[in-house]
């Protein structure tokens, strides 16, 4: 399976559970009492047009390259996280401001029976946090890992909310609004992880260098080509599914340039082979000093 069928997969799994989670939230807080069941419900709503935009961007990004776009179209992964982060943000904000206008509002406790609802729900976001990010980094999809987090900061306002109901049930009357402070405190979560999203993203726009561990992997592979003496510079950006590489390899001073040239060739084909999520590879070819 390619990265691309892995991180699809993945994200039709987000969306159908996402739309699911939404109603379940939606109905088991209005008939339960609950703001922060509804909150939830909130949260998941957005998330499933998060979903779809992950998907967009996703498949977009892993169109060939072309005429106009000679490195691909990876850069619209990131992109997509950016997207993704505006309906965090703004799905927190209103489950804040919510939360705020219900604190000072009388209303009546929530349900015992919302705290199995949001046990069971609990326990699938988490399990579809790790499944996700497990599968964002088999791909390498910045933006499926953004995915992951959604399911993360769900399972975070659930376990707000359960908090918060438990509260409101166990000191009775006095303490209705324990429910509503539980979804605003998962607001904050929301905010938190949102930042912990975008940081990443931003830094791929800006080619930050992350990629220590893969260039220990690029040069342990380089020197297993025949010509290549050593290994000098070497720049790794990211965009989309891919990294981009640009290698300076060491050779004989004594061959001659198609020599020279051939081996770059080889070096490039063996990197490519042996590193599956390469992308374009440019080789510089130095002559030894000895």
């Amino acid at each position: 399976m390619t990265n691309e069928q892995t991180a699809v997969r993945a994200t039709y799994f987000s969306i159908v559970s996402n739309a699911t989670l939404a109603a379940i939230k939606g109905l088991a807080g209005f008939f339960g009492n609950s703001y922060a069941l509804t909150a939830d419900a909130i949260e998941s709503t957005t998330d499933i047009f998060s979903s779809l935009l992950v998907l967009f961007g996703i498949k977009y990004s892993n169109k060939p390259a072309d005429k106009n776009h000679p490195y691909g179209h990876g850069r619209a992964e990131p992109l997509v996280t950016f997207l993704v982060v505006g309906f965090l943000i703004t799905s927190a904000t209103i489950i804040a401001y919510e939360s705020i206008n219900n604190i000072g509002t009388s209303h009546e406790l929530p349900k015992p029976w919302t705290l199995i609802v949001l046990g069971t729900i609990i326990i699938w976001k988490e399990y579809s946090f790790r499944l996700v990010m497990k599968r964002s980094k088999e791909s390498n999809s910045s933006s499926l890992k953004a995915d992951a987090w959604h399911h993360r900061s769900d399972a975070i306002t659930s376990v707000a909310a359960f908090v918060g109901i438990s509260i409101a049930l166990i000191l009775g009357k006095g303490y209705e609004s324990a429910d509503d402070w539980a979804a605003l405190l998962a607001a904050g979560f929301i905010f938190y992880n949102s930042y912990k999203i975008f940081r990443p993203a931003l830094g791929e726009i800006m080619d930050e260098h992350f990629y220590e561990d893969l260039i220990v992997v690029i040069r342990k592979v380089s020197l297993q080509v025949d010509g290549i003496v050593s290994t000098e510079k070497c720049f790794i950006r990211k965009s989309g599914m891919k990294y981009h590489v640009d290698l300076h390899a060491i050779v004989s001073a004594d061959i001659t340039v198609k020599e020279g040239h051939e081996i770059s060739h080889l070096l490039k084909d063996t990197l490519r082979n042996e590193i599956p999520e390469l992308g374009h590879v440019l080789i510089h070819i130095e002559p030894s000093d000895y």
